[in-house]
């Protein structure tokens, strides 16, 4: 592990062992705070793993489907799943499994920040579609028009910076 100006950050793709509390986090406005469990240096593995905090009404990207499988677990905290066009309430403990082909996003939706930690799979030809859901865009997280380009999904978000780790919150 490497000490960053905001966090630990996996120097390599060996093992290591840190408590998330002390890794790097990210931020976005609207989009949550969030750390990921890989190094920067090394090309993507197969398997894509982290930590996100949503905090009321925040979500982490636009509702969407994926190539690829997923996994959501809700560590504390509640949230909103979209899926399929349809709004499932998530609490603690719940597991959402995200086939390939899922249509879904998160939206955080408790008083206190939701924690989900966030595993996706990931193969060579990946491929994400960006859709413009009614049930999703009545909380702000669809796009208004359909993409493959992440680049144009996200246009009008603003960049990301680096943040204090928000979770896990001391008891």
């Amino acid at each position: 592990m490497e000490q960053t100006g905001h966090g630990l950050v996996p120097a390599d793709d060996g093992w290591w062992v840190a408590n998330v509390r002390d890794l790097a986090w990210h931020t976005v406005e609207g989009g949550g705070t969030w750390c990921e469990f890989e190094s920067p240096r090394t090309p993507r593995g197969p398997l894509g793993i982290g930590v996100h905090v949503l905090p009321a009404g925040e979500t982490p990207g636009f509702y969407h489907w994926e190539s690829d499988t997923e996994g959501f677990f809700v560590l504390e905290g509640e949230c909103l799943l979209v899926v399929e066009g349809q709004e499932r309430v998530m609490r603690r403990w719940d597991y959402f499994h995200c086939p390939a082909g899922t249509a879904h996003i998160t939206i955080g939706a408790s008083e206190e920040p939701c924690a989900i930690l966030m595993v996706g799979t990931r193969s060579a030809d990946h491929h994400t579609r960006y859709l413009a859901d009614p049930v999703a865009a009545r909380h702000g997280a669809a796009v208004p028009v359909e993409t493959d380009s992440p680049r144009e999904a996200y246009a009008n978000r603003p960049p990301f910076h680096p943040a204090h780790a928000p979770w896990p919150r001391d008891r």
